[in-house]
């Protein structure tokens, strides 16, 4: 049987993609296997679909001084012993890297095991981890044309970023009772990525008065970001996290406010789903996020508010805009002629195994 083993890690951006990989892997007869940290969000989300999970040790690679920066090279040292004891075992055919830096460890190892690699890179430009395995890659998938001028030619291929076959096929319905909604407003749905955002979060909570009036609110806020002083607000439903509603919620949405992570969009551009995107700011990040959303900005996808920018006035006015203007960017979306990016990497992965 055909082998492959996934791995990424650090953020749900670093796993989802791999997840919605695996059905048509194992409808292509590949035994899937997954290497991420040893204690990683990744392994919770990988054991529950009960993948063979394998962890190594693993550290970050900071631009910036820290004192990890004297212990975690001699971590990256034994994630690559790891890694390299866990492909000498499994024997795969071939390695496809979501990124993250857990990723780094594996990528090398399977280069010198002349494993072939295939790495994704969701991102307008290539974060540190993959840059770093760039050269280890025998193809390296992208999601914006834009970055095929950052890889090196014959290695770069436009795939776009795979999506979760579910996350087409919610109920309105079901969210709509799980939320405990009973009027027919239309429904914004907040997603501030998956630790949540906390000026993100405090904003909209302090125009819920004014956003109540109109619409029904959905706020996925992040581990501890609860407000239990809203929690019996009539049309207002605030979680930390959700999985396994999260279609049934994608389809009640008639708006989306969101991060601009390469995978959270690329999805709600899927779906068709008009959003106001609130970049990461540049002092807290890369400046991926920036890009991201410029681009989309500029396809017509997405209204895009800099966080610099946010305050309960332009968050308010930015939600009517988006509201009034919907149809637009439904439009946009829908005439976008996106990648079946799932059908276009498991082609690959079959052209490059070894």
């Amino acid at each position: 049987m055909k082998h492959i083993v996934l791995t990424g890690g650090g953020t749900a951006g670093h796993v989802t993609p791999n997840i919605a990989l695996i059905p048509g892997l194992q409808e292509r007869g590949y035994r899937v296997s997954y290497i991420g940290s040893h204690n990683g969000m990744e392994r919770k989300m990988i054991e529950e679909l009960g993948i063979p999970y394998y962890g190594i040790s693993s550290g970050k690679l900071r631009r910036y001084l820290d004192l990890k920066n004297f212990s975690d090279p001699f971590r990256v040292a034994k994630g690559i012993f790891d890694a390299h004891s866990i492909l000498k075992k499994l024997n795969p055919d071939i390695v496809f890297s979501k990124g993250g830096f857990v990723t780094v460890p594996v990528v090398w190892a399977a280069k010198q095991r002349k494993i072939p690699v295939i790495i994704h890179e969701s991102d307008m430009t290539p974060g540190l981890a993959n840059r770093l395995c760039i050269s280890s890659a025998s193809k390296i998938c992208c999601n914006f044309p834009e970055t095929l001028n950052n890889l090196p030619r014959g290695k770069a291929v436009l795939t776009g970023s795979p999506i979760r076959r579910e996350l087409s096929s919610g109920d309105p319905e079901k969210a709509k009772a799980f939320c405990g909604f009973t009027d027919d407003k239309p429904v914004i749905l907040i997603i501030g990525g998956s630790l949540g955002s906390v000026i993100i979060n405090d904003t909209v909570r302090e125009i819920l008065p004014k956003l109540l009036k109109d619409f029904n609110v959905i706020h996925l806020c992040g581990k501890g970001n609860l407000d239990s002083g809203l929690k019996d607000t009539v049309g207002y439903a605030q979680y930390e996290f959700i999985r396994d509603e999260l279609p049934d919620l994608f389809a009640l949405a008639d708006l989306m406010i969101s991060r601009a992570g390469a995978n959270a969009i690329c999805e709600i551009a899927s779906l068709a789903k008009p959003n106001l995107l609130i970049p990461l700011a540049a002092d807290a990040s890369r400046g991926d996020q920036i890009l991201n959303a410029q681009s989309f900005e500029k396809q017509g996808y997405s209204m895009v508010l800099p966080q610099e920018e946010l305050t309960k006035a332009s968050l308010t006015d930015a939600v009517y805009k988006l509201y009034s203007s919907r149809d637009k960017y439904i439009a946009a979306m829908k005439a976008g002629g996106h990648l079946d990016s799932v059908s276009v990497i498991l082609d690959l992965i079959d052209a490059t195994r070894k």
